[in-house]
């Protein structure tokens, strides 16, 4: 973690990249480029300086992540180090917590088949698929 007091911006695909948001760096300047980073609700460039206190917006696949800067690191570190660059707000918590019980509901409803059809579930699955066509 680098002294807040000799370095007062950090660049924002680096400091994600340090925090952990993403795998490597190049990820993490594609998804600044491609919008899924918002610094204070602005659309911003990789090279921009990431500040102490400053709100990011992360999208991350299906999760949105609304951090305040808490730390500014240039390196990557241990994951506690990295969880200490920033602190997530509580509706953005409960937000990804209501959002991942819904996709764990939605992957219950379906139940793949246990075999291959046989032979007369393959009949009737196509007599299904003639009487859609007539």
């Amino acid at each position: 973690m680098t002294d807040a007091a000799s370095v007062t911006a950090v660049r924002l695909d680096l400091w994600l990249w340090a925090a952990r948001f993403f795998r490597t760096r190049s990820l993490a300047k594609q998804a600044v480029e491609t919008g899924k980073v918002d610094v204070a609700g602005q659309r911003a460039k990789a090279s921009r300086g990431v500040r102490v206190g400053e709100m990011l917006q992360i999208t991350r696949g299906e999760e949105t992540f609304e951090v305040q800067v808490r730390g500014l690191s240039d390196v990557r570190g241990p994951a506690p180090v990295a969880q200490a660059l920033y602190e997530e707000t509580g509706a953005s918590r409960a937000r990804r917590e209501q959002q991942r019980l819904q996709r764990a509901a939605a992957r219950d409803g379906y139940r793949p088949p246990e075999h291959k059809p046989d032979k007369r579930a393959r009949r009737l699955i196509q007599a299904l698929g003639d009487f859609d066509a007539s």
